[in-house]
């Protein structure tokens, strides 16, 4: 890269987060790398539908963020949501009180895997794709409203079994591919690069905005031990982001095989010392974070990535498919978080600060806007 790549860092609490967003989007330059006149989406992240701390957008994330775009001029938003097969989109919008700043806003949702909002068309890259073009050798498709148009991803800090971290650049995938996007895992390195790549050509303009009040440590992206950090972060740079992030989780980000293949092809940099930080000093800062293992992680790496790999199209490519998906909401839902997720859920709301920010959006909807 021949301009260095800038994250702007701040310190936050929950009586200024808003104005500290404001604050935010402006240090790291978002004007510079959304293109005015544009309809800009906001693409938040649920990685699960109930509402744990750190695995998803959050509401002071998603408030914040339209605030300071607008005080950018960027008036025109809209928002995007995906499904999954394990995650109820219209739940996880509703517990995570996205809902009632949408509607102050007035902010358009719209959804990909709604017809009448979007449909999917075939797409042929310019970039040499490292992966999706033989998981796909029938063509890519894309959602046709995201041609011509600035995204804002709005991930969070936290771990995720097959990645290491997550961040920035996973938060394409479920915006981009289809409900078929489980078939990429055994390659999901190379095909975040890949939606890098192809997001920098049908996009106007890319930015992220990443939350890390509370930060997500485990075998993400739902079965996470919370932590409170209190740290927000910006960048046009979508893999620089994602190293400090890592960086400050405790990883080495060029060891994280999406961030360094994604800095090899130029698409950002991941080489934590190539980075300009603006804003508050982090550099400092390692939090020791480990993914572990744990009934999930082994699961999928035996589909993905171990001996049994072979199974895949057994298993992913017939009816058989529902199975896992059965044992993956029972398991997540059903067991883990009535019995583990749901108590830790109620003691972050009731001991720390950010929790009961949380039943004050639950309370009043939203604070400024």
């Amino acid at each position: 890269m021949s301009a260095r790549a800038k994250v702007a860092v701040l310190r936050t609490r929950p009586e200024s987060v808003l104005e500290d967003y404001r604050r935010l989007l402006a240090l790291a330059e978002a004007d510079k790398f959304l293109a005015p006149g544009k309809t800009t989406i906001l693409k938040d992240n649920i990685s699960w539908h109930y509402p744990m701390p750190s695995a998803n957008t959050t509401p002071w994330q998603l408030e914040g963020t339209i605030l300071g775009l607008h005080d950018l001029g960027y008036n025109d938003l809209s928002c995007v949501q995906n499904k999954t097969v394990v995650i109820d989109t219209y739940k996880g919008e509703d517990l995570n009180q996205y809902v009632p700043i949408f509607k102050k806003c007035g902010l358009p949702v719209l959804y990909n895997f709604k017809h009448e909002d979007m449909k999917w068309v075939p797409f042929e890259p310019k970039a040499k794709l490292l992966a999706l073009d033989r998981i796909y050798p029938r063509g890519l498709k894309m959602p046709d409203y995201f041609f011509g148009k600035n995204i804002v991803h709005l991930p969070t800090v936290k771990c995720h079994i097959y990645t290491t971290t997550t961040g920035a650049m996973k938060n394409a995938f479920g915006g981009l591919l289809s409900t078929h996007r489980h078939y990429t895992h055994t390659w999901i390195h190379e095909t975040l690069v890949d939606l890098l790549a192809i997001q920098k050509e049908i996009h106007s303009g890319i930015f992220a905005v990443m939350d890390g009040t509370t930060v997500g440590d485990g075998q993400g992206p739902r079965t996470l031990r919370p932590v409170v950090k209190n740290i927000i972060l910006a960048s046009g740079d979508q893999v620089a982001i994602d190293a400090i992030s890592a960086k400050l989780m405790g990883f080495d980000p060029m060891s994280i095989k999406y961030i360094r293949l994604a800095h090899e092809a130029g698409l950002g940099v991941g080489e934590p010392r190539e980075i300009e930080l603006a804003g508050d000093d982090v550099s400092g800062e390692s939090w020791g974070f480990d993914v572990g293992w744990n009934f999930h992680r082994v699961m999928g790496w035996l589909s993905w990535y171990g001996p049994t790999r072979f199974l895949q199209k057994l298993l992913f490519h017939t009816p058989i498919v529902y199975f896992p998906i059965f044992v993956s909401e029972t398991y997540h839902d059903r067991i883990r978080w009535p019995l583990k997720e749901r108590r830790i859920y109620e003691q972050w709301k009731s001991d720390t600060d950010w929790g009961r920010l949380f039943t004050e959006y639950q309370e009043k909807g939203c604070l400024l806007t």
